[in-house]
């Protein structure tokens, strides 16, 4: 039996070409747990840097493995044949959790008969231009985007959670997919547990961002999985302009990101294209890089 296999909880990991984050990852991954306590699997696919040598020096103990189609849906799928070991946390290679919050974020699979959960999400925005900063304050106060599991960049699955997620179609927004596979009943956001969601800091960055989410929440929906309660609806900003006033002057700035992001993705979805990923590359910048950027916004 290999090492791995006593383990108490798996990790599966994406990394396409995140050399520069991907240590990051790794090194809070480890923090607050026992050696043996945490199965990582890192799949590195389609990587044109070092990646998977900037893995292994963070963390020894992962185990890497490396894929040449540059496919996140493939890196999770080989991840997941990787390790039988559950609970199973899906993490994106760009979020930073600590080993304590993993355990706790599992917890409630392991007991109180919840199928998947998610940490409490913080976004630093501080280094990020001021429309970014706005466009934040406001999606954070949306009722959908704190209860559903979507956007954190981590869910924690059950092994009868998993059997669902594997089953649903290959989406490019495959956290909402996670998410709305599951009942308000099924699922928990666990808030002792924390993810540390690095934003864009440009607005250019955000547009990129909001064109994929669009375009894959586009995809979910043609494929029947999305859910009516994880849309953001005219009534739900009208509520929140009425109840947080402080927030009334944000919401264009939000709606105008909002647009921007679908008008990006009418092409796409119009052509059928679901596998070009828009990435933000400023939410990876060294913290100094990052802080320079957001001002020149």
């Amino acid at each position: 039996m290999g090492e791995w296999e006593m383990a108490l909880v798996s990790v599966v990991i994406p990394a396409h070409d995140e050399a520069a984050s991907i240590g990051r990852t790794l090194r809070a991954l480890r923090q607050g747990t026992r050696a043996d306590e945490l199965d990582v699997v890192v799949v590195c696919n389609g990587c044109t840097d070092d990646t998977a040598a900037a893995a292994q020096v963070a963390d020894p103990r992962a185990r890497i493995i490396e894929i040449e189609e540059p496919s996140k849906a493939e890196a999770v799928r080989i991840g997941n044949r990787a390790t039988d070991v559950f609970p199973r946390v899906h993490l994106d290679a760009d979020i930073e959790l600590r080993g304590t919050d993993v355990l706790a974020l599992v917890e409630p699979t392991m007991s109180d008969g919840v199928l998947a959960t998610a940490p409490r999400r913080e976004v630093p925005t501080s280094g990020c231009s001021r429309w970014v900063r706005w466009y934040y304050e406001v999606w954070e106060e949306l009722p959908q985007v704190q209860s559903g599991l979507f956007g954190r960049g981590v869910v924690a699955l059950s092994r009868e959670a998993q059997a669902r997620v594997t089953a649903l179609p290959r989406l490019m927004s495959d956290d909402l997919a996670m998410s709305d596979s599951f009942s308000p009943g099924e699922r928990r956001v666990v808030t002792s547990a924390v993810a540390v969601v690095h934003p864009p800091r440009t607005v250019r960055d955000l547009v990129r961002r909001r064109i994929r989410i669009a375009t894959g929440n586009a995809q979910a929906a043609q494929h029947g999985v999305r859910r009516s309660s994880s849309r953001t609806r005219v009534r739900t900003l009208l509520r929140l302009a009425v109840t947080r006033p402080g927030l009334a002057l944000r919401l264009p700035v939000y709606l105008a990101i909002s647009v921007a992001g679908h008008i990006g993705a009418r092409r796409a979805v119009r052509s059928g294209d679901f596998t070009t990923w828009q990435r933000d590359d400023s939410s990876r910048l060294p913290v100094d890089t990052r802080t320079a950027a957001g001002r020149s916004s």
